[in-house]
């Protein structure tokens, strides 16, 4: 990934098993959050306390695995005001403005297109991988890139025509197709930092969910003094049009964010979300009712093909490999 690890690090890094573990359950995230979003959220709850909610139960998730792990004490002994908010500051200011960008989305578009547009984060981060850490891309895993990106496509032709249920096409753009976009530029963007992170700056996984937790939930409460969400909450409560199934897409993210730490730490870039536009699909008809179309049978194989191609043939530094 960029720079060679010390016997010390490769020994902390997780077995293939527990890394294939953490992929799995990340792409069943990433394929069931938009369908338990729709379902469990209110259209009128307020955005801003949805993401502090989540934002906390990701710092309590991460605190309860550094204790089950031991380390707690070790991480928090060695924890800095300044290293923290050089490592954690900006993308955890990038994830809060992402995190409220998709709670808009989830709302606006039906599920399989959230999806498929959210899968556009796998070209930010690789762009932005490249631009913060020199981090190249072997010939076969630009040709898996591809295959992705025609999985996508698949995808896209085949469901694009269903458009989304209710509201007008510039609503939907507006409140739908533009704010997912956005959010999946910042995630690359995020991500790629997290990386750095981790590689230069020597912070954990779990430390930096819980300090980018803590740095976003300050950002998004400073921002409420001036907000429609601030005024929104002041005047009708913090837990407005909550109901206790909202608690199951709020965990379901926190955990969600906890993987993606994990998969960012150990894995680098994220080929599971094209692979969740498919268990996106799956659900759509347990749920729904909904088929999965002859598109996404097509683009199975695609995605299979890549996500092997792509952790099978990683790039070797030549200069280095003499």
């Amino acid at each position: 990934m960029g720079s060679s690890s010390t016997p010390a690090a490769a020994a902390q890094a997780p077995s293939r098993r527990k890394v294939a573990l953490y992929l799995a359950l990340l792409t069943l995230q990433y394929g069931a959050q938009p369908l338990i979003s729709k379902r469990f959220v209110s259209r009128g709850a307020i955005v801003t306390s949805l993401v502090l909610a989540t934002e906390a139960a990701k710092v309590i998730c991460a605190i309860i695995l550094l204790i089950a792990e031991g380390s707690l004490k070790k991480q928090f002994s060695n924890w800095t005001l300044a290293g923290s908010l050089t490592a954690s500051g900006l993308p955890a200011a990038i994830y809060a403005l992402q995190n409220s960008l998709l709670q808009i989305s989830y709302k606006n578009l039906d599920s399989l297109t959230f999806s498929i547009l959210n899968q556009t984060k796998l070209l930010w981060t690789a762009f932005f991988t490249y631009l913060i850490l020199g981090q190249r891309q072997s010939p076969k895993q630009i040709f898996a890139l591809t295959l992705l990106i025609s999985a996508a496509v698949l995808l896209s032709v085949g469901e694009s025509s269903k458009g989304s249920k209710g509201g007008s096409s510039d609503y939907v753009l507006l409140y739908g197709i533009v704010p997912v976009t956005v959010a999946s530029m910042l995630s690359g963007l995020a991500s790629s930092l997290c990386q750095w992170a981790s590689q230069v700056k020597k912070h954990t996984s779990y430390m930096m969910t819980i300090e980018m937790s803590f740095i976003g939930s300050m950002c998004l409460l400073a921002s409420t003094y001036q907000s429609p969400d601030g005024e929104a909450i002041r005047k009708y409560g913090f837990f407005h049009e909550w109901t206790l199934w909202t608690l199951v897409p709020v965990l379901m993210n926190a955990v969600g964010g906890i993987l993606v730490g994990l998969v960012t730490t150990y894995a680098g870039g994220g080929f599971v979300i094209v692979s969740a536009l498919l268990v996106t699909a799956l659900l759509q008809f347990v749920f729904d009712g909904k088929p999965p179309s002859h598109y996404c049978l097509m683009a199975l194989p695609l995605v299979a093909t890549s996500i092997f191609i792509y952790q099978k043939y990683p790039y070797v530094d030549r200069k280095k490999k003499d």
